[in-house]
């Protein structure tokens, strides 16, 4: 009696929530886009599956561009063509710039303190959301910025090098997931705290920090009954807010640490100009005024640096040698322009970069079947018409990027690793050509692109200029498992393990 009862009240107070919605939107011009029929109380939920950006996109073909969804009680609308997402994220760009996300962002009031997640409706949001984009664009994003830290980027990618190299004497497949990993953990940690957070050693402590950062990621992006039904969000029944929490802890315990010690040092120290870091300028704020920037903004704000500068950087990495070892042509083409580039015996440098045109398009093409974020979230602030159709005030918006990646209608053979498109179309990847645009678009873009690409490119241009490769044990390339885990990034379900060899012309 007590469960028939408690199911009348959810379905009456679900009745009463689409009711006032409706009446809401009655009056405004314009209806909801169309949209697949869902079931009574949970809507479209269980329709989505393990991977919402696929089963999304698939709705599309029979939809349209612009879909309706119902997610329990919350609405959605989902695009999926280039012309609507541009409309939703250039023409109602403001309109559409918070973000939804999942419950366990929550974990630590990360949502209020987080560049990434804060509302705009939020208290202060437009002083500090300018405030810590600006922080980071100067302290480690700007041109200046980017030049400084060149030689880490540099130095990185050699070690990198020298340990594929081990692997490669000893006949080994090394966990490409992982090796890349580390190799932007430790460019990010450097430009941040002068060190190297992260081995390469599997038994090393430092596997915490690959394993935390990867798990935060997953449970952030999957969702859960609380996004869907908010009198149920306390409960946390799937415990991924408790999950996330414990993530959280672990970073900030380490982050800590490192402002500790820095705090030390610059009590009883000067530090060279030259030498000092973004920690150092963080200090610095926070020390001129900490109710603007107090130390609990410093470490939420170096969170959102270090999981939006690693994770998505490996995932991409990993998916691009994937895509490589299953075109065994493409990757001979890209090595041919690489070493006839840079010779029989030299180093890649970033300065070549810009003269492998085809590495660059190697780059594109990852992002476009592989993006690191496959659905764009927003969040309507008021009600917004796109393309004749209503988005309701409070409708979360969902830009299906992998989806657009995909479409035939945009690409040529989109199912297929294609390079050469890039060299015959001249198409930015930087928000401002909708085909493409796997860092997002608008205000609320991605700020890291320039120090993403640098690295994307450095590093593949780098193991494919010294190694040939192939996989272990004998494994086909057409039967790799392209198999996806869906979470804030898209990650290669099964880790990519792949021997290196290294080419006879090519001195150690």
């Amino acid at each position: 009696m007590t469960l028939v009862l408690c199911f009348l009240l959810t379905f009456f107070f679900f009745f009463l929530s689409t009711a006032k919605t409706r009446r809401r939107t009655g009056s405004v011009r314009g209806s909801l886009p169309p949209g697949p029929p869902g079931l009574p109380l949970v809507g479209n939920i269980f329709q989505l599956g393990f991977n919402p950006h696929r089963s999304l996109a698939v709705f599309s073909k029979t939809y349209g561009p612009i879909m309706s969804l119902k997610l329990g009680r919350l609405n959605a609308v989902v695009i999926s063509s280039p012309e609507a997402a541009k409309e939703a994220l250039k023409t109602h760009d403001h309109d559409l710039s918070a973000r939804t996300f999942n419950d366990p962002i929550r974990a630590f009031d990360h949502h209020k303190h987080s560049v990434v997640w804060i509302l705009p409706s939020a208290l202060l949001f437009v002083y500090m959301f300018r405030f810590l984009r600006k922080t980071i664009v100067k302290n480690l994003l700007s041109p200046q910025k980017l030049d400084a830290v060149q030689a880490i980027r540099t130095k990185k990618v050699e070690e990198l090098v020298s340990l594929v190299n081990k692997y490669c004497e000893r006949g080994e497949a090394i966990d490409m997931a992982r090796a890349s990993f580390v190799t932007a953990f430790n460019i990010i940690s450097n430009a941040l705290f002068s060190v190297d957070l992260a081995t390469y050693d599997s038994n090393s402590s430092s596997c915490e920090f690959h394993d935390t950062v990867v798990h935060l990621m997953e449970i952030s992006g999957k969702p859960n009954a609380g996004d869907y039904f908010r009198f149920l969000r306390f409960l946390d029944l799937q415990g991924s807010r408790k999950e996330a929490a414990l993530c959280i802890e672990t970073l900030f315990r380490v982050f800590q640490e490192f402002i500790d010690a820095r705090m030390v040092a610059k009590r009883f120290s000067q530090t060279e100009a030259s030498s000092i870091d973004m920690l150092d300028s963080l200090l610095d704020l926070t020390q001129q005024n900490e109710e603007e920037f107090s130390m609990n903004d410093m470490k939420h704000l170096l969170l959102d640096l270090f999981v939006a500068g690693t994770d998505t950087n490996s995932s991409t990495m990993e998916w691009a040698m994937t895509e490589l070892i299953r075109n065994p042509e493409k990757m001979v083409k890209a090595q041919s322009e690489i070493r006839q580039v840079i010779g029989e015996n030299g180093a890649v440098q970033e300065s070549d970069i810009p003269r492998l045109p085809y590495l660059q398009a190697i780059v594109k093409e990852t992002l476009r079947l592989h993006p690191p974020a496959p659905l764009i979230p927003r969040k309507s602030e008021s009600d917004v018409q796109i393309f004749g159709f209503l988005v309701p005030k409070h409708t979360q918006v969902f830009v299906n990027v992998w989806a657009m990646g995909r479409d035939s209608s945009v690409w040529e053979n989109p199912m297929t690793f294609e390079p050469e498109r890039f060299l015959v179309r001249e198409i930015d990847v930087k928000g401002k050509d909708f085909k493409l645009i796997p860092f997002g678009s608008g205000r609320r873009m991605c700020p890291g692109i320039s120090m993403a690409l640098k690295t994307m490119c450095m590093v593949l241009a780098s193991l494919l200029y010294c190694f040939d490769w192939k996989l272990q044990n004998g494994v086909v390339p057409q039967n790799m498992d392209m198999s996806e885990v869906f979470g804030l990034t898209l990650h290669k379900a099964k880790s990519l393990y792949v021997v290196p060899i290294r080419k006879p012309t090519i001195s150690s």
